[in-house]
Order: structure tokens, then C-alpha cells, then sequence
């Protein structure tokens, strides 16, 4: 049976499917609409993403989409590991600005559901890191928007010395208390 774990943001949820192993392997069924919507989760999604990351401490994010087009995302990783990180950016919630994180490892098989409201980022721990992910909203790269990952007031415990590797867009980013209130 597949476990269904709310973190300390309760809205972010740890679900981690049940592998059915023998000597060949396993299977593990890693979304099932009926299975997540006796746990409230009732989402269509409509875009399977993948990502390759060459080098251990490849960070990207953190990211989010505002309306109408925002979305939530359930992410695992499918070789190597991650810390991955949501961060509240709903103003009206009373955990504006706080974070949570998953370490999330293919051999695990734990998979991260970051919903619309949320920015998102996350941190190879491996090199040759890969994730698949599922979001619920299309893609509009004229609705992305984003936080500095090293913001000072969020203080994301990152776990890594020294300077990650950053796209250029990532360097850029602004610091949560810059950015113009998003819509979700």
C-alpha cells in the first residue's frame, strides 16, 4: 500500500509507493487516481517532465507558476538523489515564507507532491542525478517566476558547502521579500 506522509507544511506530502519485489526486481505503482484521491488529492495532470543532472550539487529553483496557469508538481527521482525543497508563497497562508524538505533517493522510491502555492527547488547529492515529475498545470514561461535559493530570510539548510551549481536565471532570482505578490 502506498504511504501518504504530510510534512511539517501539511500541504506538501511524502508519498511513497509500495514495491512488490522478487529475485527479477519490483514494481511499484507510482501514481493511482484512486489510490490519491482517498487521500484528498484529486489532481489531473497534464505534463510528465524529466531532468538530467551531470554534477553533484546541480541546484535548481526555486520555482514556481502563477495563474492561470500555475502548478503543483509530484516529483521522484529515478537515478541518483536529491534534497528537495517547497517553499509556502501563498501570502494569506499562515506559513507564508516557511519551507520544508525531502531528501528524495531512487532507491527509495519516495516521491515529493509540491502543490500550486508552492516555489520549488532542489539539490543533486549525486552526480548523474535524474528525476521524473508530473505537473498539473501547462507550461507558460511567461507566468514562471522564482526565489533565490540562498534567500537570508527563508535560511534553507542546504546541504552542501560553498556555492551550488547555478543556470544564469537562477543567479538572478529575487529574495522573497522583493517579489511582487504572486497569484496562484
Amino acid at each position: 500500500m502506498t504511504t501518504i506522509t504530510p510534512l511539517a507544511l501539511p500541504e506538501v506530502l511524502l508519498i511513497t509507493p509500495k514495491r512488490h519485489g522478487d529475485a527479477r526486481g519490483w514494481f511499484a505503482e507510482t501514481w493511482s487516481e484512486a489510490v490519491m484521491a482517498k487521500a484528498g488529492l484529486t489532481h489531473s495532470f497534464v505534463q510528465d517532465n524529466q531532468a538530467f543532472n551531470a554534477r553533484k550539487g546541480t541546484l535548481r529553483g526555486l520555482h514556481f507558476q502563477t495563474a492561470p496557469h500555475a502548478q503543483g508538481k509530484l516529483v521522484r527521482v529515478i537515478k541518483g538523489a536529491i534534497f528537495d525543497v517547497a517553499v509556502d508563497l501563498r501570502r494569506a497562508s499562515p506559513s507564508y515564507g516557511r519551507w520544508v524538505a525531502a531528501t528524495l533517493t531512487a532507491s527509495g522510491g519516495g516521491q515529493l507532491f509540491v502543490p500550486r502555492g508552492f516555489a520549488h527547488g532542489y539539490v543533486t547529492l549525486e552526480d548523474d542525478t535524474e528525476l521524473f515529475y508530473k505537473v498539473d498545470g501547462k507550461y507558460a514561461p511567461e507566468l514562471e517566476g522564482g526565489v533565490a535559493w540562498n534567500d537570508p530570510d527563508l535560511a534553507i539548510a542546504w546541504p552542501f558547502n560553498g556555492e551550488p551549481l547555478l543556470s544564469e536565471k537562477d543567479r538572478g532570482l529575487p529574495r522573497l521579500n522583493e517579489l511582487a505578490p504572486p497569484t496562484f
